[in-house]
């Protein structure tokens, strides 16, 4: 197979989506002939920097496929690890057009203000040469694993927050409530909700010695500056948003509380389920949600909103609404994957069901054996598997646990088989190294409020 002049194999392509370009294939692809040094390096909060080199073509005849390479790999960089400085590292034009991309008004706004919004400061594209490219400057920081004393777990969803109380490692009580923070504009509604449930597990354990909170969102520390719960309240009330949960802490004195996106507790958790590190844990519901710990046990200080991080190179491949790119995860490891497919597979679903009704209508197809479901669910596991070879080159991954709204019942069952055997076909070395999994039963014991109990060191 041929893009834009770069020659790539796949033996297995998604029988409902035969166009699915795998980005990762066709890096390797790419970088076989290349041998023009680049180098691209992402600039965060702290002074962090990660630097990444590369080569490209730099020849006339593939004059496209270097920006398509690049574009797409700042991109991916971008969305996984976070940034407001990009430094593109010895071409200029490739520079340039990257700075017209990265604007307000260019192509990529969205990330642009996402961004912003994230560090508070311009974004900006960087034409340098490699001799001036800054030096990486990368740590990790640990992250719970704190089991003693008493603690509260707060998961904070967008249809539903979970409260556990969490003794010594073991939950003695635990509620779900329905709540709506998507659709509120005033915070107080957000911050009693908050409060309500922090009061209640504190009432059910003779102290509290930590509070730790899994929620959506991106934080830095305990503030989060972007996070669709909030969705709806005005910009001019983000100030009252970003102490939010601090604020909520100091309602029941002065308790330490630690805030982390969801991702990252669900990959914690599989952590301390599986007693190992260097775990991804992806969740397909909504959305795609992605968390990484390291080897060590550690979080990278990483976005990981791998939603937004492309997988397929195919240039009519569906749009995502909010980010308005094509090719992005959140279209292949979510209900909106399903939803994209059952039209393929000659399923009509009806436009008045939300999202959530069309998933369970296709899951309630498969459960009854309906084939045509099951090529949905085939197709998003090949995916998943050429998804895991990119992925992986990003990040050293041995423990991938998959799980949310579209990995249940067959339906999961099947997506994991597909996964699998299209990994040991096309990636034998990958396959020995990576163990992609559901939670096991260690792990859906941990759970994601004591694994956000575990977050806060007691004092």
């Amino acid at each position: 197979m041929n893009y834009l002049g770069i020659e790539y194999s796949v033996k297995n392509l998604p029988e409902l989506d035969p166009d699915f370009i795998p980005f990762g294939v066709w890096i390797d692809a790419y970088e076989k002939d290349a041998k023009m040094p680049l180098t691209i390096a992402i600039e965060r909060d702290k002074n962090k920097i990660s630097v990444h080199h590369t080569k490209i073509h730099g020849t006339p005849e593939l004059r496209e496929a270097d920006y398509r390479y690049v574009e797409r790999y700042v991109k991916f960089l971008l969305w996984s690890i976070g940034g407001f400085r990009i430094y593109i590292c010895g071409n200029s034009e490739l520079a340039q057009r990257l700075q017209k991309a990265y604007t307000l008004e260019g192509e990529r706004a969205f990330d642009v203000q996402f961004m912003q919004d994230v560090y508070e400061v311009p974004f900006e594209v960087i034409d340098c040469a490699i001799e001036d490219c800054p030096k990486a400057n990368e740590s990790s920081v640990s992250i719970g694993g704190h089991m003693e004393g008493c603690r509260i777990g707060f998961d904070a969803g967008g249809s539903d927050r979970k409260v556990s109380a969490v003794i010594d490692g073991k939950t003695v009580y635990s509620e779900e409530v329905v709540w709506h923070p998507k659709t509120e504009s005033d915070p107080q509604y957000h911050f009693d909700g908050i409060v309500a449930a922090f009061k209640t597990a504190a009432s059910k354990m003779p102290r509290v010695d930590g509070i730790g909170v899994s929620s959506a969102g991106v934080f830095i520390g305990n503030s989060p500056m972007v996070s669709s719960l909030f969705i709806k309240v005005p910009r001019e009330k983000r100030d009252l948003v970003k102490t939010i949960y601090d604020r909520a802490a100091l309602e029941l004195g002065d308790v330490p509380i630690v805030v982390a996106n969801d991702g990252d507790v669900t990959a914690l958790a599989g952590a301390m389920g599986l007693e190992t590190g260097s775990v991804m844990g992806m969740a397909m519901g909504t959305s795609e949600a992605v968390g990484y710990v390291d080897a060590d046990g550690n979080v990278l200080g990483w976005l990981n909103e791998l939603a937004f991080a492309p997988v397929d190179l195919f240039e009519q491949a569906m749009a995502d609404e909010w980010s308005t790119d094509i090719g992005v995860g959140c279209k292949y490891f979510s209900q909106d994957a399903v939803i994209k497919l059952a039209p393929k597979a000659g399923i009509e679903l009806d436009e008045a069901m939300t999202p959530a009704e069309k998933l369970k209508a296709v899951q309630a197809l498969v459960e009854k054996g309906d084939m045509r479901a099951k090529k949905i669910f085939e197709s998003i596991g090949v995916y998943l598997a050429h998804t895991m070879k990119l992925y992986c080159r990003f990040y050293d991954v041995h423990h991938m646990i998959v799980l949310g709204r579209v990995m249940s019942g067959i339906g999961g069952a099947i997506i994991l088989e597909s996964c699998l055997k299209v990994m040991a076909e096309e990636y034998p070395a990958l396959s020995e190294k990576v163990r992609v999994m559901l939670p096991d039963e260690k792990t859906r014991r941990v759970g994601q409020s004591v694994a956000a109990a575990s977050l806060p060191e007691a004092k």
